[in-house]
């Protein structure tokens, strides 16, 4: 199988680079520096996005397109710039790819396009599945839905189409983990703005596998929320991290000490939402991790 992969050298790229080369599948990782050298034969790099690049001549046959790419959430403060480059970003790469999916005379069966479950908007009161409305008019949930709508196109060219919701994926060297484990680590950890807020994790593990479910799974399609079937509040967030590490779970970060520090961009620790994958779970998906601290005793 071929594979290609916008934005494969980030966080769940690289894991997913990993996992398919590992299963014998041709990896294509489109990239602004197509000069990096490939330690695998299967793996190649392939310029895109650059003027005069023309990637549809090198990745035809290719059997699924996932794309990762954009502009990290966390990669600095919400200025008025930076939001318009966290959605320029998103909408610009979803563009090319649907551009260069039309261009290949046999096109891909698969279109995996990376989502969040912030499409929800947020609450402490509502579960969402794939079937709950968005009731998000913050930042987030407004990025996701322009993403989400520019993907769906990739219908029209009659390929299977699906959105994967991450919810906050727990991994090792990136992720939401290493920051949050931090302040434990140093005897400083504790609860978090009110605690009450919920949190749908996901081990970076099941990401892959899930990825890799919904390319051998023809039922799925449309949106998929990734995350564990068993979200937490931040309050239990915390207390699991310092139970798994031994270390206290008493020095509580203020909201207003957060918002003052990371300005809006702080909702995406002060507020969340509980998602259940539905979608995931009606078609027979068995999670690896689906207890917290589970994960946490793997990853820490």
């Amino acid at each position: 199988m071929k594979i290609v992969i916008a934005g494969g050298t980030g966080f769940v790229g690289k894991a997913l680079t990993k996992h398919f080369l590992t299963q014998k599948h041709y990896v294509y990782i489109l990239t602004r520096n197509s000069d990096k050298a490939a330690r695998d034969p299967k793996l190649k790099y392939v310029e895109w996005m650059q003027e005069n690049s023309q990637p549809e001549e090198h990745v035809e046959g290719a059997d699924v397109f996932i794309n990762l790419a954009g502009v990290s959430l966390n990669s600095g403060r919400w200025t008025d710039e930076r939001k318009k480059a966290i959605v320029e970003s998103r909408l610009s790469s979803t563009q090319e790819i649907l551009r260069i999916m039309a261009a290949l005379p046999e096109k891909p069966s698969l279109y995996v396009n990376a989502s969040a479950v912030g499409y929800y908007g947020t609450s402490t009161k509502e579960t969402f599945t794939e079937a709950s409305p968005s009731i998000g008019t913050d930042f987030l949930a407004e990025t996701v839905k322009k993403w989400e709508n520019e993907a769906l196109k990739a219908m029209e060219l009659n390929i299977r189409t699906v959105l994967t919701r991450f919810g906050v994926i727990l991994g090792k060297g990136g992720g939401a983990l290493p920051s949050t484990a931090l302040p434990y680590k140093l005897f400083a950890g504790g609860t978090v703005g009110s605690g009450e807020q919920w949190m749908s994790w996901v081990h970076l593990q099941d990401v892959v596998k899930i990825i890799d479910y919904c390319i051998h799974t023809e039922q799925i399609e449309g949106p998929v929320n990734v995350t564990a079937p068993n979200p937490v509040q931040m309050k239990e967030f915390g207390k699991t991290i310092g139970k798994v590490l031994n270390r206290p779970h008493w020095m509580p970060v203020p909201s207003f000490g957060l918002q003052l520090l990371m300005g809006e961009m702080s909702m995406i620790i002060l507020k969340g939402q509980r998602v259940l994958p539905e979608k995931l779970i009606q078609q027979n998906y068995i999670f690896t991790y689906t207890v917290l601290e589970d994960a946490l005793r793997d990853l820490l």
